[in-house]
């Protein structure tokens, strides 16, 4: 059977600018989350910020595509390299830009600062003409495959906060198809703009102090920056080329509520659904599984639901664990920070503090300290506005 497995991991998150540093700080319990006002016409929130002022999502794709090649011990042009990396809000940032400076608000990107960007890639020089085509959604992944030298596939899948997972299934299905032997996968997301951010203050869904996933006292999600990439190949390129294992994808499950634009199904009807068919098609009981990275966004909604799905399927012993209280919500990029954690758990045999975690409102096996773990199989939770559920189960990688 044709095996998929990961090779290379570039992460660059709230926690730190490379996947050691973030992991490093996140089993230690640190958040990367912070006060800010990111914007002078709206107040402080904590956020989850890369450095001290929003990053732009050109050189924050740059940076975790070269570290994920460099990591995997690669060096571009890959012309037969598969490209997937997605993004729930793409260039939305870029595109408010250009409606301030359309409309000429002064202050907040208008006239006064249309030569240089006021928020993003750092003295990066743009033209007050930039053709909104440049910053069309699938761009991003176009910008990638030139990074690479790839000439094959690109996808760019856009499934709201399930968008990092949903790209590695189609990476995954490209090399269990046979169309590619490696594929460059993952997602980047650069959230923090005024739109965005009023955006879920209107709907009520931030916090005021920080993020407590699975807690009593939880008071909604905080935004963050971030990306994680990957190098996926197949069982027998890595074995021809020498290459280091994170770990082995086994399968997925994706299914989608149908039920309501922004609010899960209250019984986790489609959640549980994909967790059932990720696991008939990795072929593994929910017994076999030692822990669960949850989606975990500290919202009143999404922990409750997703705390009854666990306890449906679940054993009361699965560990289960939310890191966004460490990194803040990275919107469609939080499956793939999920993700690259869960590689690191099997790597090391560590399961990672639940960071903001003080009293669990749910009877689950919640990890409230680093510890160390006899692990074998994970699985990674990923649920998306308008009902959109992906779920991945990863396995330890065995010699080759």
């Amino acid at each position: 059977m044709l095996e998929v497995v990961v090779t290379g991991i570039g992460l660059i998150s709230a926690l730190g600018n490379s996947l050691e540093d973030s992991w490093q700080r996140l089993i230690a319990g640190e958040s990367g989350i912070k006060l800010h006002q990111a914007f002078p016409e709206l107040q402080a929130l904590p956020l989850g910020l890369i450095s001290n002022q929003p990053i732009g999502l050109r050189s924050l794709t740059q940076e975790v595509v070269k570290s994920a090649l460099r990591d995997a011990s690669l060096i571009p042009p890959l012309p037969d390299c598969g490209v997937v990396i997605g993004s729930s809000r793409g260039y939305q940032a870029e595109w408010e830009r250009m409606a301030r400076q359309m409309y000429g608000e002064k202050g907040t990107g208008g006239q006064g600062d249309k030569e240089t960007r006021r928020q993003g890639d750092k003295d990066e020089k743009i033209s007050p003409h930039l053709p909104f085509l440049c910053s069309l959604p699938h761009m991003n992944a176009i910008a990638v495959a030139r990074l690479v030298g790839a000439t094959g596939i690109v996808l760019a899948p856009m499934a709201a906060c399930a968008t990092g997972i949903w790209a590695i299934s189609q990476a995954f299905n490209l090399i269990k198809s046979g169309r590619c032997q490696r594929v460059v996968a993952g997602a980047v997301e650069a959230p923090i703009t005024p739109l965005t951010i009023a955006g879920f203050k209107k709907m009520g869904a931030l916090a005021k102090t920080g993020a407590y996933p699975f807690d009593i006292n939880r008071e909604g999600l905080v935004l963050g920056e971030g990306a994680a990439v990957f190098v996926l190949e197949s069982a027998e390129l890595a074995r021809q080329r020498g290459a280091k294992i994170y770990g082995e994808i086994c399968g997925f499950g994706l299914t989608a509520d149908a039920y309501h634009g922004n609010q899960p199904d209250s019984e986790g009807k489609g959640a549980i659904s994909a967790v059932k068919q990720c696991l008939h098609r990795s072929h593994i009981s929910p017994e076999d599984i030692d822990y669960i990275h949850a989606h975990g966004t500290a919202t009143q909604m999404n922990d409750r639901v997703e705390s009854l799905v666990i306890q449906k399927i679940f054993a009361e012993s699965v560990a289960v664990i939310s890191t966004k209280g460490a990194t803040g919500h990275t919107l469609g990029a939080s499956g793939a920070l999920g993700l690259a954690f869960s590689l690191m758990s099997l790597k090391h045999q560590i399961l990672p503090s639940t960071v903001g975690l003080k009293e669990s409102e749910f009877n689950l096996n919640l990890i409230g300290k680093a510890r160390e773990g006899f692990l074998k199989q994970g699985m990674c939770f990923s649920f998306g506005f308008g009902g959109q559920n992906a779920v991945v189960v990863l396995r330890k990688a065995s010699k080759l």
